[in-house]
């Protein structure tokens, strides 16, 4: 009796997915389409304006250049276009869009080029864009834009159409976000406005239920590592809750500084950049934790309101460390070791 099964030898990696780069940088992208029509509702036709800057601003930089150095087409593996969202979304909503600009074509050529592309850069390349634009543009960058609804949908939250260096003459109504009001007034906002959305802040991280969303999509396709929002989640509820219960009137509590600011967005889609953050399982909660600690120290004890950006990206510069700290050891050396010892 014939039979046709063969027997095939391969060697690793073997892959369980088919999914390439591309398909799983658009899937990304998918899981912040709730957040991008989030920020639309909240922030009007300015926040659509902001985010389309930003993705066609990143996109173009990445075009100039591959054609400058004859490159290959890059713009096809979507990680521009990535870029450009997610730089967009911890902008406020009232930036000038030619800041935009400058800090998406910083977050290409600086934060992901100059390194080798992708695949190469040390750091995440939009939160490298949002410190640059933090340093160059302070005010710019810390003037947050009421939030509104779809009546207010027509309405600009700030001097988006401005000329560089031209003063602005647009009236806009500014906001303080709940993380501002907690570090300089005391004051904390509710569980439910900080859970929907309905504060101010950046475009992309005033809704937290959205993001867990986006988030759980992507731990269920096996698109990003859990253990890094774990544990920046656990390190930060842990320290709240401890502080919080020794003085409840000085340490914020814990649903506060895990539902505002940029920790979700930042813990779940940058934090979790598989380029930027170790490669071990056990690296992953080293790098988890010590990007919660340094939030909640920033937030807590420095000199500004938010502290996720910072915390990501000193992360990002040890994270080569991390891997040579937590390698796995190697089956059969640790024999090794204790025959050589008793020779």
């Amino acid at each position: 009796m014939k039979t046709n099964a063969q027997l095939l030898l391969t060697t690793s990696p073997f892959l369980k997915q088919q999914e390439d780069t591309p398909a799983v940088m658009r899937q990304v992208i998918y899981s912040l389409i709730p957040a991008v029509l989030a920020a639309a509702w909240f922030f009007g036709i300015g926040a659509l304006a902001i985010i389309f800057t930003g993705i066609a601003a990143s996109m173009l930089a990445e075009w100039i250049y591959n054609r400058l150095l004859k490159k290959r087409n890059s713009l096809t593996d979507y990680s521009a276009m990535l870029t450009g969202l997610l730089l967009a979304l911890t902008l406020p909503p009232g930036i000038p869009l030619w800041m935009v600009v400058i800090g998406a074509f910083f977050a290409i050529f600086v934060g992901k080029l100059v390194f080798g592309g992708l695949g190469a850069n040390t750091f995440n390349p939009a939160l490298v864009g949002r410190a640059f634009m933090q340093a160059s543009f302070p005010v710019a960058i810390t003037t947050w834009g009421s939030f509104g609804n779809l009546s207010a949908f027509s309405q600009l939250r700030g001097p988006l159409f401005t000329l560089p260096f031209v003063q602005a003459k647009v009236e806009a109504v500014t906001m303080a976000t709940p993380l501002s009001n907690m570090k300089f007034g005391g004051q904390i906002a509710p569980l439910m406005d900080l859970f929907k959305g309905s504060t101010a802040g950046s475009l992309g991280e005033t809704s937290a239920m959205l993001l867990l969303l986006g988030g759980i999509y992507l731990v269920a396709r096996n698109y990003i590592n859990w253990r890094i929002p774990t544990a920046i989640f656990l390190t930060i509820a842990f320290l709240a809750v401890t502080l919080h219960l020794i003085d409840p009137q000085k340490f914020a509590p814990a649903y506060f500084h895990l539902f505002s600011g940029g920790l979700m967005l930042g813990a779940i889609y940058m934090a979790t950049d598989p380029v930027t953050s170790p490669i071990t399982h056990r690296g992953c909660w080293i790098f988890g934790v010590g990007i919660g600690i340094l939030v909640y120290v920033i937030r807590t004890w420095g000199g500004l309101p938010e502290g996720v950006m910072y915390a990501i990206l000193l992360m990002n510069g040890i994270s080569p460390l991390i891997n040579r700290m937590a390698q796995p050891r190697i089956y059969g050396e640790k024999l090794m070791e204790q025959e050589a010892a008793n020779k």
